[in-house]
């Protein structure tokens, strides 16, 4: 039996390619900065905010850029301009607390960029029982290492878990942890041939889906 299912939030849980864009666009505006091409952050997403900037901008003062990111990462949080979670994600996540699985969040994200996602106020509380980003982990996907801390904390087996992602580097973290990974292609940023097919147990179109996948693999 699945008893984990470890979910990432950008175009996973929700779909957030173009909110970030035109957030980090802002950000550059408000430093007097042209914006970067939509190919640009299409070619680099999935990477590290930091670690993409200076390729999304070259000579982008990295430090000035970190200080007014996360105001105006607020202020689209409070417009309702970032991180919706459409209903039918959430009734997928209900369906899997229901079955006695446990739900947590894996992430490339700062701590700052997805603690409220872990508010007790949040939609998630009761759904989601936690989360591994860069503020408690040591690496980052593509590194399998990315799952160590939680495997610890948890106690549970690579065999335990599934994790669900959208981007070859969710891929290949999964599978070199021994985790079984389900490809969600909803974002359409990404196609199901761009991914190392022996990291890959499953593929679905939506999000919804990977509850009747897990099922099958518990029934079969």
């Amino acid at each position: 039996m699945v008893k984990a299912v470890i979910v990432d939030v950008d175009d996973t849980l929700c779909l957030t390619e173009a909110a970030s864009f035109a957030l980090e666009n802002d950000v550059l505006a408000r430093m007097g900065r042209p914006p970067m091409s939509r190919a640009v952050h299409l070619s680099t997403w999935g990477e590290v905010l930091l670690d993409a900037m200076p390729h999304r901008s070259p000579g982008l003062d990295l430090d000035r850029f970190a200080a007014l990111f996360p105001i105006a990462h607020q202020e689209y949080l409070a417009d309702g301009r970032l991180d919706v979670i459409p209903p039918e994600n959430l009734a997928a996540l209900d369906r899997f607390v229901l079955a006695g699985r446990t739900v947590m969040l894996l992430s490339s994200r700062t701590e700052v960029e997805i603690e409220h996602l872990l508010a007790a106020d949040h939609v998630l509380a009761g759904r989601v029982t936690g989360a591994y980003h860069q503020g408690n982990s040591r690496f980052r996907k593509p590194d399998p290492r990315a799952f160590d801390e939680l495997l610890a904390e948890t106690g549970l087996a690579p065999g335990d878990c599934v994790y669900v992602g959208d981007s070859p580097g969710d891929a290949v973290a999964a599978g070199g942890a021994g985790i079984r990974f389900i490809a969600c292609l909803q974002s359409g940023v990404r196609r199901l041939d761009e991914f190392d097919p022996i990291h890959v147990t499953a593929a679905v179109e939506t999000f919804p889906e990977i509850v009747d996948v897990i099922e099958a693999w518990d029934g079969a």
